[in-house]
């Protein structure tokens, strides 16, 4: 994980498939590896559903308690197999205010290395309640924390469709 001057978080996992397949289960099997629960859901525990478009324009959204959704954000890029792009919001955050994540997929030694930067928190004010009282380095490591616990759940599920010897 490599933070950013109070900006951006960097977190990198390897997955044994080829970028095409990881690519396309961080896409279209987002609901399956995007944990549950509290910490990474606006539903929790509840059965939510994790959805994403898989086209420029599309949108990240979690749909829950019959017909209810956040959209989390849209795809503002999208190279399959290489990368994909969108803006990421907070339940917490008002209308305006946006962070952007940017996910690559490069070839590395057999596999897959996936790279998620999320940057954008300088515009973030220090006292909004996303930070939970935490600012600067403290606050991105919280993030690279949760976004490496999300990717941990990804190559998990990655190195399940790789079939034997994945993973």
């Amino acid at each position: 994980m490599t933070v950013g001057e109070h900006d951006s978080v960097r977190v990198s996992v390897f997955v044994r498939v080829a970028p095409a397949d990881a690519f396309a289960v961080f896409t279209e099997e987002i609901d399956r590896w995007w944990r549950r629960g509290p910490a990474y859901r606006i539903a929790g525990r509840s059965p939510g559903a994790m959805h994403l478009e898989t086209r420029l324009g599309g949108r990240i959204f979690e749909a829950y308690d019959e017909g209810r959704l956040h959209e989390v954000g849209s795809v503002v890029a999208w190279q399959p197999p290489e990368h994909f792009a969108f803006t990421w919001r907070s339940i917490t955050f008002t209308r305006g205010e946006t962070t952007r994540v940017d996910v690559r997929f490069a070839p590395r030694n057999g596999g897959t290395e996936v790279t998620l930067e999320h940057s954008g928190w300088s515009a973030i004010p220090d006292d909004h309640p996303v930070r939970h009282g935490r600012t600067g380095s403290a606050f991105l490591g919280n993030i690279g924390q949760w976004w490496a616990g999300l990717l941990t759940s990804f190559r998990e599920l990655a190195a399940d469709a790789g079939g034997p010897g994945a993973g």
